[in-house]
């Protein structure tokens, strides 16, 4: 089960995220406000894909649906960061960023922060959990997934 975080990771000062102007991401962005994880998932072939796109990778069918999908995967690969790659990240360094694959939606991966102590022991294969992060005093509001390990 997902858990939801009650304070931020993240440093204020970094870019609010938002949907491209054509709205392509917007689902996925809403549902994370929502506390749900949502991937394309072709109606056409079922093939999963992510990032989102407007055709299918696989039959390029117009349009995949958005699915919701359960916050657990594990880690692909991971990165303890120690350059900024953003100003507001200066004082935050070093973080952990991972590729995390997801059982639950054909093995297609995303890139996250994974939270707790960034010099923590790391493994490749380890299950992590998805948490959701919600920022609704930004203008505008917006919710981010973040990852956790057991």
């Amino acid at each position: 089960m997902a858990m939801h975080s009650e304070s931020s990771y993240l440093p204020a000062g970094l870019p609010v995220p938002v949907a491209e102007p054509d709205g392509l991401s917007a689902p996925y962005w809403g549902g994370l406000q929502q506390g749900r994880l949502l991937v394309q998932r072709c109606a056409s072939c079922g093939c999963w894909q992510f990032g989102p796109e407007w055709i299918c990778h696989r039959c390029h069918a117009f349009d995949p649906a958005w699915v919701e999908v359960a916050p657990e995967g594990r880690i692909y690969s991971f990165e303890r960061v120690w350059h900024p790659v953003h100003p507001a990240l200066k004082e935050r360094c070093p973080y952990l960023a991972v590729l995390v694959e997801l059982p639950h939606a054909g093995n297609v991966r995303m890139v996250g922060n994974l939270l707790g102590d960034p010099r923590q022991e790391v493994s490749i294969g380890a299950e992590v959990t998805g948490v959701f992060e919600h920022h609704p005093q930004a203008a505008p509001p917006y919710s981010l997934l973040q990852w956790r390990l057991p």
